[in-house]
């Protein structure tokens, strides 16, 4: 191949000169003068290389499976339906003690209990455990953290500003609990521990207030956003009560010990909470650019690994619950169900419990169909089929338990924990059924179409902020 021959540069015409114009010799080091010699050998072959296009660059399999994996992770705030029913079911199951408990309120939690606030303060400084109830002696400051605790269940449970709620709850659940530790059946460390995992996550993104909220918000588009007052106002009180609680020396305050992770006390944690819902507010509301990125990228982040953590704590609940069975005489011989059944404790219904517990192949499948449920449902997630069959099995276990042993908090609690295998087909499907009876029952006039408004439909799925809107604390 052979290059093509260089053509002549063209003669410019000669532009005149004024008279009074000197010619000034051209400057040594300019390019025109540079001599031809001098300048690097230009071969074809250069040419040749230089014009080749160089070769896309090919992504290995890890590769693609390494970026796969954190889009996965950071794309999206996985699992918005069962997120969803945890926060109801949890909220419900809370709520629902606290009401039956509210004439006996004195005597669980509070001053009138067997259990005094002296001893409580003793225990709670040997096991590092919190509690905001040991701040003050008196009934009233009882009072308002029991009703405190009940109105954070509701509110979370309806969905209204999910993100203080939650910690809200997760402070009425630890504060009551560690109170009286002797008090429970099961079902009350279940919460504790969900509790301060739905701080994390983005429980509101549907059937909630939040959702309808964010909603309105992206209906209302192109207009000034609002203010959001109720959220600036919450998220003050919420600030100056706990400045106010740091500065008293309140019991359990601490900053780097003592607190829910190593080296990190309850004020790290509760004032970070604060401060990232601030954060998050202002950066909504007047960054919208890549710093409203980074910030949503670390809450799906957050989200997705909370979740993760939720299903593998409800697989080691049941493992190590199905492996301590398996070690007991009474499980191994297949009588273990036959005694609770004749206590008179945990029988509510005593003529129903005579009557299967009196029938010796029942007791035996029961015992043993137990077993074999809770060692090898962990087994099972990978087999979609498998595990829904198994997973309506368990329901159908804690809804036995909760009616003939009367433990009905424990069952609603691990029903609320299960929830988060639920298919999400069958989730959206229902999601359709009860915003269809929903806009039945509630719609003056008008066609009964699908909504997809609070009720969730599969738009509401994908909401990008999970809580909706410039809200300060939601």
């Amino acid at each position: 191949m052979t290059s093509p021959t260089p053509q002549q540069p063209q003669q410019m015409p000669a532009v005149p000169q004024p008279p009074h114009a000197t010619e000034q010799p051209p400057h040594p080091t300019e390019p025109a003068l540079v001599p031809q010699q001098a300048q690097a050998p230009h071969t074809p072959q250069d040419s040749q290389e230089s014009s080749a296009p160089t070769a896309p660059y090919q992504e290995t399999r890890i590769e693609r499976a390494i970026g796969r994996g954190f889009l996965r992770c950071t794309g999206r705030a996985m699992a918005p339906y069962q997120t969803a029913v945890i926060r109801i079911g949890f909220a419900a199951t809370w709520l629902l003690f606290l009401l039956r408990e509210w004439p006996h309120r004195q005597v669980l939690y509070g001053p009138d209990g067997p259990w005094n606030l002296d001893m409580a303060r003793r225990l709670l400084a040997g096991n590092h455990a919190f509690s905001v109830l040991p701040w003050s002696d008196g009934r009233g400051w009882f009072e308002f953290v029991y009703l405190l605790a009940i109105a954070s269940s509701a509110l979370l449970m309806l969905g209204w500003r999910t993100r203080t709620m939650s910690v809200l709850f997760m402070i009425g659940v630890i504060s009551l609990q560690n109170r009286s530790v002797f008090i429970g059946d099961g079902g009350d460390n279940v919460i504790h521990l969900m509790s301060m995992y739905l701080v994390l996550t983005r429980c509101g993104q549907v059937w909630s207030l939040d959702a309808r909220r964010a909603k309105r918000a992206r209906s209302a588009a192109g207009t000034a956003p609002a203010r959001d007052l109720p959220g600036v106002v919450l998220w003050a009180v919420l600030g100056l009560g706990l400045a106010a609680a740091q500065l008293g020396g309140s019991y359990g305050l601490n900053w780097f010990e003592n607190g829910p992770f190593p080296h990190i006390g309850w004020s790290l944690v509760l004032w970070g909470l604060w401060l990232t819902h601030g954060l998050w507010w202002a950066v909504q509301r007047y960054a919208p650019g890549e710093p409203r990125i980074v910030l949503d990228t670390l809450a799906k982040l957050a989200h997705n690994g909370a979740l993760l953590v939720i299903m593998v704590e409800v697989c080691l609940i049941y493992a190590t619950a199905g492996w301590y069975k398996i070690q007991g005489s009474r499980w191994q011989d297949g009588t273990a169900v036959f005694y609770p059944m004749h206590l008179d404790y945990f029988s509510p219904w005593p003529a129903l419990s005579e009557l299967l517990g009196s029938n010796g192949l029942m007791v035996m499948l029961v015992t043993y169909g137990t077993v074999i449920v809770q060692v090898a449902f962990p087994f099972t997630l990978f087999n979609r089929r498998l595990k829904n069959v198994l997973l309506v099995v368990m329901i159908c276990e804690h809804l036995s338990i909760a009616f003939l042993l009367g433990l009905p908090f424990f069952s609603l609690a691990m029903v609320a924990a299960d929830a988060v295998f639920l298919p999400t087909n069958f989730l959206t499907w229902l999601s359709v059924r009860l915003s269809g009876l929903r806009k039945r029952l509630f719609s003056r006039g008008g066609s009964a179409g699908p909504a997809v408004g609070s009720g969730g439909g599969a738009p509401e799925a994908r909401t990008e902020h999970g809580g909706g809107g410039h809200t300060l604390v939601g």
